[in-house]
């Protein structure tokens, strides 16, 4: 049974939501539907600044999920996705490989702010179950995007050093994802050095020059940009594919080719995935007598202990919101602790990005390849209600820790495996020549080829998007099996994939093309592009004709948009004067721009974001979430 939540119940305005929160609300029908929720239509949405909808249990009173633009401000004005990517600085991570400060190209910050809500209205109603008088939920787009690019943040914003970025004309490279000498554009993987390092002494590529270009490939994952060597991007331009590939299985490279959303789409496996939903839910026989804990605090999950063994991002970021959540979460490290609590930067003792995601956890340092620690990790289970992990494949059962071991010392624990690929079976996706990591399943899923056809380039964004959004799906997948187990005393095994984050993230392709939900996919922006001013740049989000045309009047552009000179006049025009004084007058006419933000340390001084942010050794970006 993959629906976990069939006898609650969501009631909301979602076929009439303002332009703005659109694609949220599309991508929330998508993930109740999948959920098994009621859906019910209720009232009229007129408002651009905010959208809500009540979550219901059969046992609980509604919890009313309040979705606004930006967070910590009453009048803070209306916010739209592009918007939001230029003034949280998502633009400029994503800029940063290619040299072209832009939009994604996709609905991320709605997706990811979609999921947030829901989770935050699962969650007041645990809660409730638990003890807490909590009625209400809210959430902001600003407060999903900061999340999304938190530990960018804290690069950027450590005390000393500063943000560790290469020069900036090391940053435009042009790889990864590579090309072929036919044509065929193409992501590499590897976790070692030494794949890495026998594919390139293949071609004939020097150690001193492959291991330069290995140093810039790991940074792709740290700081979003890879400037990698010339002369190596220049070898691979005179292979095929094929004898690419066939190099790589030599050295024990992994490579997948850079697939076009249509290739999924039109895929009947596709269909049942994208039918199913992110999550798959296996649940436990049903045990009345299982004893449930109340609330220890004011936060939803506080009383419940989640153990966690992940590394990277995905898993970290799910316990991260756990946390967040009140839960507390005891993260199983090695003997000597997380190597990479020494990435630069470093601030007190502990890298900043390993801090962003891990701060409020306690920590066990556990050799889980003994028997000893395997045994220990089990006792720890025992007591515990999650238990989360984001190993390899097969893993689990190698150290008798798979959910059938854990589930029978604790019969109401729910089991969580943030996985890479497919969430059940795909035996030929999860082979050990694919890795499940964020730049594969970004080619393998069609979201690079997405991006790079919204953005005119070779490929996907540097900048982790489905770790992030893998994690929030974690987590989110987690607190609805915690709710189920609160309302059915049954535990449960919740898996989720990083391949079934981009599965939500480009639902609407699938939807356009078979529409089997009844609710319509937002429309593209009819002008959504960055301009040059006089000082800084400007995003400019215009999602209807009516705003076009405000904004020709605006500008005093006595031109029609779909004249040939129409985006050059627009942009001669903009430059006659600075991006807060555009910014400034297009908000006063009712067309949605925004400052980019270039840099990440300046995210502060911005009046609507300082709620979700604190300033300290380097700036944390605190919960997404407000309960009452």
């Amino acid at each position: 049974m993959n629906k976990s939540l069939n006898d609650c119940t969501i009631a909301g305005p979602f076929q009439h939501a303002a332009a703005p929160f659109a694609a949220t609300v599309f991508s929330l029908f998508y993930q109740f539907s999948t959920l098994g929720l009621k859906i019910a239509s209720s009232g009229d949405q007129a408002a651009d600044e905010m959208f809500s909808f009540a979550f219901k249990t059969p046992h609980t009173a509604p919890v009313n999920c309040v979705v606004t633009g930006w967070g910590g401000c009453n009048h803070a004005g209306m916010a739209t996705e592009n918007m939001i990517q230029a003034a949280c600085g998502l633009m400029s991570v994503h800029g940063r490989s290619s040299g072209k400060i832009q939009s994604l190209g996709l609905p991320y910050v709605s997706t990811v702010t979609a999921a947030l809500a829901l989770q935050g209205g699962i969650a007041a109603a645990l809660g409730q179950l638990r003890g807490l008088a909590l009625s209400h939920s809210h959430v902001s787009m600003s407060a999903a995007a900061l999340l999304s690019a938190a530990q960018y943040i804290a690069d950027a914003t450590v005390v000393t050093p500063a943000e560790n970025l290469p020069p900036a004309e090391a940053r435009h490279s042009t790889a990864p994802p590579f090309v072929s000498a036919d044509g065929v554009i193409f992501e590499f993987e590897t976790l070692h050095a030494d794949p890495w390092l026998r594919f390139w002494m293949q071609l004939g590529i020097s150690a001193a020059l492959a291991g330069k270009g290995w140093t810039a490939f790991l940074l792709r994952y740290a700081k979003a940009v890879a400037p990698i060597p010339g002369e190596l991007i220049s070898a691979l331009a005179k292979l095929t594919y094929l004898q690419i590939s066939e190099l790589c299985a030599d050295s024990g490279l992994s490579i997948c080719r850079v697939r076009t959303i249509a290739e999924r789409v039109d895929n009947e496996q596709f269909k049942s995935e994208w039918l199913k939903g992110p999550w798959t839910f296996d649940f436990a026989a049903s045990c009345q007598d299982m004893p449930l804990k109340p609330a220890s605090d004011s936060l939803p999950l506080s009383g419940l202990t989640v153990i966690e063994s992940c590394r990277r991002i995905q898993g970290p970021l799910a316990g991260h919101l756990l946390a967040l959540l009140g839960a507390d979460v005891i993260r199983i490290e090695p003997p000597g602790g997380d190597p990479l609590r020494g990435m630069p930067p470093v601030s007190q003792g502990c890298s900043v990005r390993f801090d962003a995601l891990n701060r409020f956890k306690a920590i066990r340092e556990i050799d889980i390849k003994s028997s000893v620690g395997q045994e220990e990790i089990t006792e720890l289970a025992r007591h515990a209600d999650v238990f989360l992990h984001n190993w390899a494949p097969g893993k689990a059962a190698q150290l008798n820790l798979d959910y059938s071991d854990l589930i029978r010392v604790n019969p109401a624990l729910v089991y969580a495996y943030a996985a890479g690929w497919a969430t059940d079976g795909d035996a030929h996706v999860r082979s050990p020549a694919m890795p499940g990591t964020d730049f594969m399943v970004q080619a393998y899923s069609g979201v690079a080829q997405k991006i790079s056809q919204a953005c005119g380039t070779q490929g996907g964004t540097l900048f982790t998007i489905l770790d992030v959004l893998g994690g929030v799906i974690a987590a989110q997948g987690i607190t609805a099996a915690l709710l189920n187990r609160q309302l059915s005393r049954a535990g449960a095994r919740v898996t989720s994939s990083l391949l079934s984050a981009a599965t939500v993230l480009c639902s609407g392709d699938f939807q356009n093309r078979h529409r089997f939900f009844d609710i319509a996919v937002p429309a593209k922006s009819l002008l959504n592009q960055v301009f040059g001013t006089k000082q800084g740049k400007i995003a400019i989000d215009c999602y209807d004709s009516d705003a076009v045309q405000r904004l020709i009047d605006a500008l005093s552009l006595a031109m029609h948009p779909k004249q040939e000179n129409f985006q050059q006049r627009l942009s001669e025009i903009l430059q006659s004067k600075t991006a807060v004084e555009w910014v400034g007058i297009l908000l006063q006419a009712d067309v949605p721009a925004a400052i980019v933000v270039e840099n990440l340390s300046n995210l502060h001084s911005d009046s609507r974001l300082q709620s979700n942010l604190e300033l300290g050794s380097y700036t944390k970006v605190t919960s997404p979430w407000s309960f009452q």
